[in-house]
This record gives C-alpha cells, sequence and structure tokens, in this order.
C-alpha cells in the first residue's frame, strides 16, 4: 500500500472522477463506464510488481528462498498484493459511479447488475493479475541494463491492453458486443492460467538472487 501509494492514488483519482461523470448519464454508466472501468482500475493495481522489483533488488527474495519460500508463493503474495488494491480502487469508482446514477433518478436494473458483476469485476481482477503477473516475470528474468531495469514503466499498457482493444472491438461489433466480452474474458482467463501453470519455468529460485 505505501510503495504502490501513487498509482493507487492515481489511479483512484480517476476511476472516481470518470465513473462518477458516467453515472450522471445514466444508460451510459451501463453501456460505457462499467465497460471503461476496468481500463482504470488496472492503473491502481501496480503495488505488488512493485515491491516484488524492490524486494529483488534488495536481496529480499534471495533471504525469502533460502529460509524455504518457494517463488509460487512469492508470486502469490504479489498476486494478492494487486488484487487488494485495485479492489479498493474499482470500489471506490463503482461506489461513486453508482452515487450519481442514483442521485440522478435512475433505476436500479437488472443490466447494469448483470454488466458490473460479469464484466466489470471479473475483468479488473483478470487484467490486474495478468499485469503482475508478467512484470514479475519479466523482472525475474530480466538483468539490469541502463534505462531498462525493470518493466514497470510499461506494466500498464499491459494492463490497459485486454481492456481497450475488447472495447473497441466491442464499440464495432455493436449488438453483438455482450458476445464478444464474455470471450474476450474467457481468452484472457485461458492465457492468465496458462502462465501461472509455467511459475516453474518462469520463476526458477536462482533468479531471486539479486542482480545488484
Amino acid at each position: 500500500m505505501v510503495v504502490g501509494r501513487i498509482s493507487l492514488l492515481l489511479g483512484g483519482a480517476m476511476i472516481v472522477l470518470y465513473s462518477a461523470a458516467f453515472g450522471i448519464g445514466g444508460p451510459l454508466f451501463i453501456n460505457i463506464g462499467s465497460v471503461i472501468l476496468p481500463v482504470f482500475a488496472v492503473s491502481g493495481g501496480l503495488g505488488g510488481a512493485l515491491v516484488f522489483t524492490n524486494d529483488r533488488t534488495k536481496g529480499v527474495l534471495e533471504y525469502l528462498v533460502a529460509y524455504g519460500v518457494s517463488p509460487r508463493q512469492i508470486l502469490a503474495n504479489a498476486l494478492l498484493a494487486g488484487i487488494v488494491q485495485v479492489s479498493i480502487v474499482l470500489g471506490a469508482g463503482v461506489g461513486a459511479g453508482l452515487t450519481t446514477y442514483l442521485l440522478s433518478g435512475y433505476p436500479l436494473t437488472p443490466a447494469l447488475f448483470e454488466v458490473l458483476l460479469a464484466y466489470t469485476f471479473p475483468m479488473s481482477y483478470l487484467t490486474v493479475t495478468l499485469m503482475t503477473t508478467v512484470g514479475v516475470y519479466w523482472t525475474t528474468l530480466s538483468s539490469p541494463r541502463a534505462g531498462l531495469n525493470s518493466p514497470l514503466g510499461v506494466l500498464p499498457l499491459i494492463g490497459v491492453a485486454p481492456t481497450t482493444g475488447l472495447l473497441l472491438l466491442a464499440l464495432t461489433l455493436g449488438s453483438y458486443s455482450g458476445r464478444a466480452l464474455l470471450i474476450g474474458e474467457l481468452a484472457l482467463f485461458v492465457v492468465l492460467v496458462s502462465l501461472l501453470a509455467r511459475t516453474d519455468r518462469f520463476m526458477p529460485p536462482e533468479r531471486m538472487l539479486s542482480p545488484a
């Protein structure tokens, strides 16, 4: 929370602002706002990858592995940190959107809950988990180079890319947008499970040594 406070604050501020604006529009919050929310939510979940990178550089991970902590446990901790952070950001964003939505006189509808539960929440968690996993793997396998010490600078792009791509695809397909979003979520889930199943390959214990 402390290490990732900047991304948490920025992500929270952006998602609250945009979500509240879409909530005033009523149907806009259901049709567009709820689909865009994961784009901003993922920007608040960098804390796990940041801590992992700092700990590897300082030799903390080397110490943990020496005392029996497996790389899989270290990855799980980084994922948990990202999930907790994105939950805070997402909760603030959805809360702000629903507040302005209701204050504007619009009723709660099944369509609103459907898009939040079927896309906004799962897509946010999928993208932040993918972003953190790629960041951890990349950091583990990389060696420091001038100006390229870690992948943290491009991680937000990795997190935003799936949601942005699906959003553009949904806008293009029109009436088939709901089906496209669900298929995209499933594809992202398969990719994520495939990556997590290769933890032993991408996070060998010897790569936990400090590169410094």
